[in-house]
This record gives structure tokens, C-alpha cells and sequence, in this order.
């Protein structure tokens, strides 16, 4: 038995989901012509009170239309210092859409009203950045899961829209959050311009993210898809699959926080671990003493059949997921419990 907890990609279809993409109804969608992705894309947009969705490859593709349709070349985005569209997406801000990033520390990752005012630049003064777009990020992956609540992310965006800046939220783990919090999707719709989604992660389809915005931005959104390569064609298989996560493993996503959790609380106890983040969903981020090396943990958690990332100098990162269960959870368990160093 190998138990991967590098991340919540690594997961298989359940067998619900796979007879649910067996038996879609396909056709092109670069056409238009696939009622699957069609499905999925107005269900995204409806559960987040949004006009339009836009179904994409990944992640990293959602988030990076969304920032492209907000901005202009030379603009600036105000986003957290470790956020995954500026640390984890190759360049792809300035690449893509040729701005620069405005690096907040915030509370483990989330943006207050007083980190965005005190980043916003002299839109009168030639030499700075034009402060565009705010971008937040929930969960927090580079912050063990950390989330907002629905009233902070409300403060946040009556503020900057106050001031001009346009909303775009990176939901990679947005569910992982929802399912905290108890607060209504349908609320997200009304303070952000563009929310990305991911189907990928603790929902476990195979592939798949989908970018909701409002009506006046999808023809934007979807010819910078066709630019990006990310028109598919028969998607709708695959589109079947996120049906079937948001219909079947939503509520689920609380198991995982709980083993994570667990996990968390076992790994404090280690004389080896130097710290844990606090462990809000469903990640587990720990630093080891200075005379113990990630690699040699990493080796021989291997030799044990568990896969782990090292996500830091000191730092290691394992994420709870669909196919981790109680029997994985109790053979870690007693793995870490028998390393020493």
C-alpha cells in the first residue's frame, strides 16, 4: 500500500465518477457544442452567484485568464507574498499579462483593508505601477490552509472597489473553505470579477478548473483561453467528472481536515519537529529541527511506502485527500512515530 499525501492531485476517480464520465453526452466544445462542459460551467457559475463559467485545463489556466482579463499591460496586482498565481505559476503574470506584483505578508496569507490601502500606488504619479486588481487566495496553500470568513473577504472588496481595483480570487481550494466556514457561495459572486475554481484538487476529478465571471468578461475570458491552447474538444468527459465532484464529494472535504488535523497533532509531538502551522483544512506544514535534513525524512518515509514534498529549507508539506482513509492515516501514524533522527 502507498500512501501519497504530496497533494490532493494525486487522486483517481471514485467508481461513481468514472461510470458518470463513461456515460456523458459529448460533443466540441471549442464549437460550443458540448452539453457536459456546457452543464458544468453553468453550475459553477450558478453555485457562485456569477453570470458565465469557463471550464479550463487547470488552475494555473483560470487564474491566469482571470488576471489577464482585469488588467492591462504596465498595471500592478496586490496579492500575498506566497501566493500561488505569483510563486507557483511560472512567471506567469508578467509573462502573460506583462504587470508587475505588489508582495503583502498579510495573516498567514489573507489581505486585510489596511495591507491593500497601505499598497495602493499614486495613480497620478507616472514613475509607479497603476495599482489594478486585488487578488486573494482561499485556502492558503503556502499557509497550511489557512481561510477567510465571507465578512473579511467583504471588507476587503468594498474597499478596494471603493478605490477603482477590480476582484479576482484564486479558489483553487475554495470548497476546502466553504465547508468551514458554512458560508454561502453565492455570496463570492457579488465581491469578486473573476473566481477560479478548481475541480482537481479536494474534489478528485482527474482534470479540470473553471473560471466564473460576469457576462460582460466571458468573451474576453474565453478568446484568451483559445490564446493560452486550453480550448479542448470532447471535453465533456472530463467535464462530467466535476459534475459529479460537485453533486457527490463537497461535504466529504471534512474528513480530510480531520485526519489532517490528526496528523498535525501526532507531528507536534515529535522531539525531531521543530513546528507545525496550524492545521485549518486539509494541509500539513512542518519544520524540523536545524541538525535534521528534509531529504533524510523524506527517504525514509519512503522506504515506508509515504510520499511527502519538501516544501521549504526546513519544511515539509502533506495534503489529505479522496484517496487517503483511516487505514493510511493509522499506518502514518505509526510511521512517523517510529522515525528517529
Amino acid at each position: 500500500m502507498t500512501i501519497d499525501l504530496r497533494s490532493d492531485t494525486v487522486t483517481k476517480p471514485t467508481p461513481g465518477m468514472h461510470d458518470a464520465m463513461m456515460t456523458a453526452e459529448v460533443g466540441d466544445d471549442v464549437f460550443g457544442e458540448d452539453p457536459s462542459v456546457k452543464k458544468l460551467e453553468q453550475k459553477c457559475a450558478d453555485l457562485l452567484g456569477m453570470d458565465a463559467g469557463i471550464f479550463c485545463p487547470s488552475g494555473t489556466m483560470t487564474n491566469q485568464i482571470g488576471i489577464k482579463v482585469l488588467t492591462q499591460p504596465y498595471d500592478e496586482v496586490i496579492c500575498y507574498k506566497g501566493a500561488h498565481i505569483y510563486k507557483y505559476e511560472g512567471g506567469g503574470l508578467a509573462g502573460n499579462s506583462l504587470i508587475s506584483s505588489r508582495l503583502i505578508d498579510g495573516d498567514r496569507g489573507r489581505l486585510s483593508v489596511k495591507d491593500v490601502e497601505e499598497n495602493i500606488n499614486n495613480y497620478n504619479d507616472p514613475h509607479q505601477a497603476k495599482s489594478s486588481t486585488v487578488a486573494l487566495e482561499n485556502t492558503v496553500v503556502r499557509e497550511a490552509g489557512s481561510f477567510y470568513k465571507l465578512d473579511q473577504i467583504k471588507e476587503v472588496s468594498e474597499f478596494s472597489r471603493s478605490k477603482g481595483l477590480t476582484m479576482h480570487l484564486d479558489g483553487a481550494r475554495f470548497f476546502n473553505a466553504i465547508v468551514e466556514t458554512g458560508d454561502d457561495p453565492k455570496e463570492y459572486g457579488k465581491l469578486f470579477d473573476t473566481i477560479s475554481i478548481c475541480l482537481s484538487k479536494g474534489l478528485g476529478t482527474p482534470v479540470g478548473s473553471v473560471l466564473v465571471c460576469k457576462k460582460e468578461n466571458e468573451l474576453k475570458a474565453r478568446r484568451i483561453r483559445k490564446v493560452f491552447g486550453g480550448g479542448m474538444r470532447q471535453a465533456g468527459y472530463l467535464a462530467a467528472a466535476g459534475i459529479y465532484a460537485l453533486d457527490n464529494h463537497v461535504s466529504r472535504l471534512k474528513e480530510d481536515h480531520a485526519r489532517a488535523r490528526e496528523l498535525g497533532k501526532m507531528i507536534s509531538s515529535l522531539s525531531w519537529v521543530e513546528s507545525v502551522m496550524p492545521v485549518d483544512t486539509n494541509i500539513v506544514i512542518f519544520s524540523m529541527k536545524a541538525s535534521v535534513a528534509p531529504e533524510n525524512v523524506l527517504q525514509k518515509l519512503s522506504a515506508e511506502n509515504i510520499k511527502a514534498l519538501k516544501f521549504g529549507p526546513q519544511e515539509i508539506r502533506m495534503v489529505t485527500h479522496l484517496d487517503f482513509d483511516d487505514t493510511m492515516l493509522e499506518k502514518a501514524v505509526d510511521v512517523f512515530k517510529k522515525l528517529s533522527f
